[in-house]
């Protein structure tokens, strides 16, 4: 069974912008899949029905078989887990303990079970000498991977990750791909950071106007020149991906 299954995805914002044109996109069990794209190409408009924060004008969306809609809702949410570009969007109570346990207690998980997902949550973000600081207090890539560390205290299956590295200096950056590396979980990855891209996910879909417009391997999509200028994606100077594989 696939971790994700959209079909026929179409999406238009209340202004009448039309986002998305029938997305179709599957993602197996374990991948990891970049989704590039220039600016209003539809990639976080796709991310965001990935787990009911938008919901679709047409077509469908299965995580794990099971069907986005009403009745499954609270099931897919802990099933879909997004950080969003802004770790302050996610990061709002006193203590990052606090933060991390918010989800999962919301869920009615208590005692020692909540407290082993609060350990292990923290653990494998690399926060765990910080769980008793409020999150203003930490740097912007520390509170980073502690909005990695509330989305994994909800044991999900798929984490969305939008922009990772917007923001980040280059030990940041490091350090939460150490993290994400280590994570058993199939990932979907909106970025611009194409080193970043390649260095993390094996496949890149490529998007452009609401579409999907090209589907493979990361690095065979970053080294197709005419497809990169087609859909308005640029290496940094000097990148070679086919040297960086």
């Amino acid at each position: 069974m696939n971790a994700l299954e959209v079909r026929g995805l179409a999406f238009a914002y209340p202004d009448g912008l039309q986002a998305l044109f029938g997305v179709n996109l599957t993602v197996s069990r374990g991948e990891h899949v970049a989704l590039l794209g220039p600016n209003g190409a539809g990639k976080t408009t796709l991310a965001l029905h990935l787990n009911g924060v938008l919901a679709a004008g047409a077509g469908s969306v299965h995580v794990g078989g099971l069907e986005l809609n009403r009745a499954n809702l609270k099931e897919i949410r802990r099933r879909v887990a997004i950080v969003f570009q802004d770790p302050d969007d996610q990061l709002f109570m006193p203590t990052v303990q606090q933060d991390v346990a918010f989800g999962p207690a919301n869920l009615g998980v208590t005692g020692a079970e909540l407290d082993a997902r609060i350990h292990d949550a923290l653990a494998a973000a690399g926060m765990t000498d910080h769980a008793h600081r409020p999150p203003h207090h930490l740097s912007y890539g520390q509170r980073r991977r502690v909005a990695v560390a509330t989305v994994l205290a909800m044991q999900p299956e798929i984490l969305v990750m939008d922009e990772p590295t917007s923001n980040l200096d280059p030990a940041a950056k490091r350090e939460l791909a150490d993290i994400l590396q280590n994570l058993d979980l199939t990932m979907l990855m909106v970025t611009h950071d194409m080193p970043y891209a390649l260095e993390l996910c094996e496949r890149a879909v490529v998007m452009n106007q609401g579409t999907i417009t090209a589907d493979g391997p990361t690095h065979q999509i970053l080294s197709d020149e005419p497809l990169m200028r087609a859909n308005r994606l640029e290496l940094p100077y000097g990148f070679d991906p086919s040297f960086s594989r």
